[in-house]
């Protein structure tokens, strides 16, 4: 059990996965639930980040990044705006190729989760420990 503790708190790459796949359905979740509402594509992704940046701001810091949260909000929600853009394109370039808007989202959640972590570890939580 002690192995397998410090396994854990050695990878965050981990923990950012798992505590990523929550806070990813959530925000998936809310974005399909509001195109089935008839909401265009873009305003759906806004009102899903603006969720999930909810959601997820104290978890990231406290379990993914094992750091407090104070006086780092602000660089969390300028890293999700450069976030929500790219996907916003990305979304847009999928769906002017035939997509449809849920695949299209759907299929934007792998790049953006990766620039996510690398934008999050480089410039929100910049000063936390190991993983």
């Amino acid at each position: 059990m002690t192995l397998l503790l410090g396994f854990w708190q050695r990878h965050r790459w981990l923990r950012f996965l798992v505590m990523g796949g929550i806070n990813t359905g959530f925000s998936y979740g809310v974005y399909a639930l509001l195109v089935y509402c008839g909401l265009n594509y873009a305003v759906s992704n806004l009102c899903s980040l603006i969720l999930g940046i909810l959601f997820s701001f104290r978890t990231q810091a406290a379990f993914v990044f094992q750091q407090g949260a104070h006086g780092l909000f602000m660089r969390y929600v300028m890293v999700w705006a450069i976030l929500y853009l790219s996907n916003i394109a990305m979304i847009g370039s999928m769906m002017r190729i035939g997509a449809n808007a849920y695949s299209a989202g759907a299929l934007a959640i792998v790049p953006t989760a990766v620039l996510s972590y690398f934008l999050q570890k480089s410039f929100v939580f910049s000063g936390t420990r190991h993983g």
